[in-house]
């Protein structure tokens, strides 16, 4: 779908507050209510729009450690990546599962209260996974950056 510059300030505005009102949207961005709602309605049908959701701030709610671990499976093992991704939809402390190239298979966000709580995560789940071969883990000390806005990489072209 191409975007016009009044798509991207309608998704920069929804990016930034998602509760916004559509007239407080339509005022922002420069067009009738009624036109900014068509807009948004066909971003959501056409899948732009895929979704709004309550951000949590994971330390507000206890859970201040913060892991990036590398995974590494034995491709010898029948329906390695299948069993593999199944375990993972059943952990509740991987935040998010990426399949990547390079030395491992996979790399999980993983979130937990405290070392004990992840350390007992990558014990009695992780390590008892199929096929797993090696785990890296990478503990985050601090986040210098992060954003949910793709509309200013768009903007680049």
């Amino acid at each position: 779908m191409n975007l016009d510059l009044a798509d991207l300030r309608i998704l920069r505005h929804l990016e930034l507050n998602g509760r916004i009102s559509n007239q407080e949207l339509a005022d922002a961005v420069g067009l009738s209510p009624s036109a900014c709602l068509r807009r948004v309605k066909l971003l959501e049908d056409r899948g732009v729009i895929s979704g709004y959701r309550c951000i949590v701030d994971a330390q507000h709610i206890g859970l201040e450690f913060e892991a990036l671990v590398q995974i590494t499976l034995r491709p010898d093992v029948d329906q390695w990546h299948e069993k593999f991704l199944a375990a993972v939809q059943n952990w509740p402390e991987v935040v998010t599962a990426r399949i990547v190239t390079g030395s491992a298979n996979y790399i999980l966000t993983v979130r937990a209260r405290n070392l004990a709580h992840y350390s007992d995560f990558i014990v009695n789940e992780l390590y008892r996974a199929p096929a797993v071969m090696s785990i890296q883990s990478n503990i985050v000390l601090k986040t210098i950056k992060h954003t949910q806005s793709l509309v200013d990489l768009v903007k680049q072209k």
